[in-house]
């Protein structure tokens, strides 16, 4: 753990940060020959940070690993070694010279797949955006008419409701107790009938009796006379 911490710090420190301080030099004084240095150093050193990724994983329980790529590191910055130069030099500019047409060849087609498959992807991306905020959009549309819907009809009902209570006012009230009369009204109706005949009744006996009365005393009055 020690070691990685170590390693880490030197390749950050030393293989990173003072490398490109020294290369923003050499663009500032704009010499060529510290300029193809410090370039040469920034090739070698990003093939490293590309090996280092896959033998970080598999190499990492090799003993005195990260001892290893301290060494290494220091080898490629030492002026006495002039380690990445030498690789540029021996290695990968022979290597590059000879594959140079290969790899851009590889570089156009990629860069055009990359662009179709970008092109291709970006409109099947779009579609589906698309039709996704078609449906979105529709289902907003529905539910809103069905909240328009529920809120129309509940208006209704309690129109329908407000209209029934007002029917039932004082003046309904009164029409609805003249049209369809009481129990407490028929009795009086009826009472008041009974006190009618029993005086139709009343009078026409009454009326009876005065004319038997007359009817006798025009009897008597001929008798007598």
């Amino acid at each position: 753990m020690v070691s990685w911490i170590i390693s880490r710090l030197v390749v950050l420190i030393f293989g990173t940060l003072y490398p490109a301080y020294y290369s923003y030099k050499a663009v500032k004084s704009k010499d060529i020959k510290e300029y193809v240095k410090w370039m040469m150093y920034w090739i070698i050193f990003a093939l490293f940070m590309s090996v280092e990724t896959f033998t970080d994983i598999f190499l990492c329980w090799f003993p005195f690993y990260y001892e290893l790529k301290i060494a290494f590191v220091a080898w490629l910055l030492s002026p006495y070694t002039k380690g990445s130069s030498l690789l540029y030099r021996k290695f990968v500019h022979p290597t590059l010279s000879s594959k140079e047409k290969e790899i851009d060849e590889c570089l156009i087609q990629a860069k055009d797949r990359s662009y179709d498959a970008l092109v291709h992807f970006g409109k099947r991306g779009l579609n589906v955006a698309a039709s996704a905020a078609v449906t979105a959009a529709a289902k907003v549309s529905q539910r809103l008419y069905m909240f328009y819907f529920t809120d129309h009809r509940k208006g209704q009902g309690q129109g329908a409701l407000s209209e029934r209570l007002r029917s039932f006012s004082m003046q309904d009230l009164s029409t609805i107790r003249g049209d369809t009369p009481s129990p407490v009204t028929v009795r009086a109706a009826s009472s008041k009938n009974v006190k009618s005949k029993l005086s139709r009744s009343a009078t026409q006996t009454s009326e009876a009796s005065v004319c038997t009365c007359c009817s006798v005393g025009k009897i008597l009055r001929g008798e007598f006379i």
